[in-house]
């Protein structure tokens, strides 16, 4: 026995020391390598060579992604294709409408029937989902989930409307950008299938630039649902959350770009819930002269304000009737002010797309990205700079309507632009 335990220590011994040599030679090289950037520079160090095999990595699936995004739709046969792409496209907008209240009823299941243990562990997560929002706003700092974000549902889904993405100016990948999107409409179809659903049009229009959509900043705070915004790469409206997106390095060889990108352009509906309350087949009033947070978080990360347009975005789905003054309305102002959302009360058509029902209307919308109005970056802007880089914004989204309404409206001549 005691042969065995001295043969046992020597054993230990011997691991113990060829622990502290691996370690040792780990530092060493270590060393080298710093001593080899600094005199060096990053360009030839062993970092760069990862980032940029990372970069031919990714321009391969972003490649793919788009050859996907083309033919993804194009294998099934024409009648059945319809009826998949009914299914997909009722069950998106009728899922995405009520998704808030979807996941608060499950989370409120799960932790009404969880059990003591089950409260806790849902207590905890709460609590840790709350502690990191409020450190980081919730952001996803890459592209998300990108097999979620060009899955062949959302090429259905697309093609159903169908919903078009169209580039009118270059959006150079070494800056992040500021996409300030009208009409919301509804639930935002347009800016959240090419932006937040299905990316494969973006990243083949503009490689190399991530797109994100903001949406409201309490659906991070809820459970659930919080993780699946995160992987479409969806961030919150907030201040803090748009300013750190915006504020992110466009360096190639940044730690925040090793999924392969180099920038940020962040879709934000700016006229919110009060332009949804507006929101009527043929009517395009768009909540903006009000609006200047948008400028002013632009000119304080340096970002360019990029006007979108989606055309058709309001004819998908009708809304009753609910003019200024109205119960309806008033009952709708009520709870956008408490809640931050607005109990709209919408009908599509039915399923044999006669009379009425919960489908939503096969009406082509086509996402116009406009040319990007570059700020001056200050931390402080005054109002007299904020007001002119706005006026700059209404005029430029005035013009992106006239210009596009007689190409993608099918009542251009009738069409106008009201913005209030």
């Amino acid at each position: 026995m005691k042969t065995i335990t001295v043969q046992l220590n020597l054993e230990r011994g011997e691991v113990r020391n060829r622990f502290f040599k691996v370690v040792q030679r780990a530092f060493r090289n270590n060393i080298n390598s710093m001593a080899t950037t600094m005199m060096d520079g990053p360009s030839i160090t062993e970092n760069a060579k990862q980032f940029e095999g990372k970069r031919e990595t990714v321009n391969a699936q972003q490649e793919k992604v788009c050859t996907k995004s083309k033919n993804g739709c194009s294998k099934l046969p024409e009648p059945f294709k319809g009826y998949v792409e009914t299914f997909v496209a009722g069950l998106y907008i009728n899922t995405f409408m009520y998704l808030p209240f979807i996941f608060w009823f499950l989370n409120g299941i799960l932790f009404i029937n969880g059990g003591y243990i089950g409260k806790t562990i849902f207590l905890l997560r709460l609590a840790y989902i709350f502690s990191q929002h409020k450190s980081n706003a919730s952001t996803v700092r890459g592209i998300g989930v990108l097999s979620m974000r060009t899955s062949v549902m959302a090429d259905y889904l697309r093609s159903y409307f169908p919903i078009e993405l169209v580039k009118t100016a270059e959006l150079p990948p070494n800056r992040n950008y500021l996409i300030a999107s009208f009409p919301h409409g509804i639930i935002g179809t347009g800016v959240t299938l090419n932006m937040a659903v299905s990316i494969g049009k973006w990243l083949e229009l503009f490689p190399g630039i991530r797109p994100k959509t903001a949406t409201l900043d309490m659906y991070f705070r809820t459970p659930l649902m919080r993780e699946l915004l995160r992987a479409w790469g969806m961030v919150s409206c907030s201040k803090k959350a748009l300013l750190l997106q915006l504020k992110k390095s466009c360096n190639p060889h940044h730690p925040h770009n090793l999924d392969g990108y180099t920038s940020n352009a962040v879709a934000l509906l700016v006229g919110g819930a009060h332009e949804a309350i507006d929101c009527h087949p043929g009517s395009y009033v768009l909540t903006l002269k009000k609006r200047k947070g948008f400028v002013k978080i632009a000119i304080q990360s340096g970002s360019p304000i990029v006007p979108s347009f989606s055309f058709g975005e309001v004819d998908i789905l009708d809304q009753k009737d609910n003019p200024p003054g109205s119960k309806l309305r008033n009952f709708q102002l009520s709870v956008k002010n408490t809640l931050g959302i607005a109990p709209l009360i919408v009908t599509g058509r039915g399923l044999l797309k006669n009379g009425i029902g919960l489908l939503p209307h096969r009406k082509r919308i086509v996402q116009v990205i406009g040319a990007p109005i570059d700020v001056e970056q200050m931390d402080n802007p005054d109002a007299k700079y904020i007001d002119e880089i706005h006026q700059k914004f209404i005029d430029n989204i005035q013009e992106l309507f006239e210009k596009y309404k007689y190409e993608y409206l099918e009542n251009a001549e009738s069409a106008k632009l009201v913005i209030n």
